[in-house]
């Protein structure tokens, strides 16, 4: 049953763009890189006043990172996805906890397209729709195309004037 205009199954939903996983990739990559970086200090220093071997603490660190860049960012990106309705869109995202955001644009306040350098680099960008309260008042949808977010912005601003006509 369709009330608000949204179909309910997932299918319909729309994915980010490809190149949204390899930024998830890239960010995973560094934040292991920096723990790595990490646990090599540990391993010359604090870590040869215990009996773990040199090397172990350098090693599974690397082991993890490897595995979680290889696994978790393509989860992550198979889990979100977002349908633009009529008078609203709807972002879904998570895998454990899942969130379904859906956002009227008659409350959305205003719009941002954000860009930070890894997504520069792929033309990927960030929606961000601003909503009158306190609580979920910043709705992200990363992993865009960045000239589909430009766009995508421009529809809804576009609405949002209908509206207020």
């Amino acid at each position: 049953m369709q009330s608000d205009g949204m179909q309910d199954e997932p299918s319909a939903m729309a994915p980010l763009d490809p190149a949204h996983a390899t930024v998830l990739r890239m960010r995973t990559g560094l934040i292991f890189l920096v723990l790595a970086l990490a646990a090599a200090i540990a391993d010359l220093g604090p870590l040869r006043l215990t009996p773990i071997p040199a090397g172990l603490a350098l090693g599974l660190v690397l082991l993890a990172g490897v595995a979680a860049t290889l696994i978790f960012p393509g989860r992550r990106y198979r889990a979100w996805g977002y349908r633009e309705g009529g008078d609203e869109i709807e972002i879904k995202r998570g895998r454990l906890i899942r969130v379904r955001t859906i956002v009227a644009y008659g409350r959305v306040q205003h719009i941002d397209v954000a860009q930070g350098p890894i997504q520069r680099a792929f033309g990927l960008g960030t929606l961000i729709l601003h909503t009158a309260g306190t609580h979920g008042a910043s709705v992200p949808l990363p992993g865009l195309a960045y000239g589909d977010a430009e766009r995508m912005r421009d529809r809804i601003r576009a609405r949002i004037r209908q509206d207020l006509v």
